[in-house]
């Protein structure tokens, strides 16, 4: 079981991605539909996984990602965006992404993400 955040200031974007997580699995979500709201909850709620949108109206995700990367380095933050350029990749690479993932989300590409960063979050607590 993971605890896992969700980040879009797109409802049916979250709802979207929602609908990828295998819900047998136990794992506890959340939601945040903007920066401020998604740095606060994820302070609080320390979560095991990330999912985040780059394009936000109060902060861009790559602002987000490089504030929690530099506060909470071991944290494992999959970028989910629409913006497949090799530069906003290589960006968030340089910042901490764990992985990127294009928009609209695939299924099977989400639960394989988890499931490899799960492994690494097991890891850390052998």
């Amino acid at each position: 079981m993971a605890k896992i955040l969700i980040i879009d200031d797109s409802i049916v974007a979250r709802m979207s991605v929602k609908g990828c997580i295998p819900k047998d699995c136990g794992h506890e979500l959340a939601e945040a539909g903007d920066g401020a709201a998604a740095l606060e909850l994820f302070r609080s709620m320390r979560p095991d996984i990330t999912f985040l949108d780059l394009t936000m109206p109060d902060r861009h995700g790559l602002e987000i990602l490089e504030e929690l990367h530099r506060d909470f380095p071991e944290s494992i933050i999959i970028i989910l965006s629409a913006d497949t350029q090799k530069q906003t990749r290589v960006k968030a690479e340089q910042l901490g992404a764990f992985s990127m993932i294009k928009k609209p989300p695939v299924k099977e590409l989400i639960q394989s993400e988890i499931v490899r960063a799960l492994a690494i979050v097991e890891g850390r607590h052998e």
